[in-house]
């Protein structure tokens, strides 16, 4: 007679994270310090990072120099990105933010990223 264990391994678990708001407010910095710091003291650097790992071309932010008043950059993201996740707003919010708000918008943008890039790893068990 043999005895047979059957051991359950945990099942993942992923939460839907797909609302229509931002997950985090324009002025939640405190959310990510680091981050936040780093926008503040170097937002060239901190917007290319973030525009690279949303999928566009580094260098995408540099262009800003021949804005204007109003970054086109910085709001062309934001518009891009409330629409990639479904995230309800306007272009006048978008152009008020990008403006007014530089660094606090890339902040949130990356938080919203970081938010809904959720990863499901597997761990297989191995047969002995």
């Amino acid at each position: 007679m043999s005895s047979t264990m059957v051991i359950r391994q945990p099942q993942p678990v992923m939460v839907a994270q797909d609302s229509n708001e931002w997950g985090s407010g324009i002025c939640d910095c405190c959310q990510d310090v680091p981050e936040c710091c780093f926008a503040f003291w170097c937002c060239p650097c901190f917007a290319c990072r973030t525009t690279k790992a949303y999928g566009e071309c580094l260098c995408l932010p540099l262009l800003e120099i021949f804005g204007g008043t109003i970054p086109p950059i910085t709001m062309s993201m934001r518009v891009s990105m409330r629409q990639r996740y479904g995230i309800k707003g306007s272009m006048c919010r978008d152009c008020v933010y990008a403006t007014c708000c530089t660094s606090c918008t890339w902040c949130q943008m990356s938080r919203e990223m970081k938010r809904r890039n959720y990863q499901v790893v597997l761990v297989s068990a191995k047969n002995t």
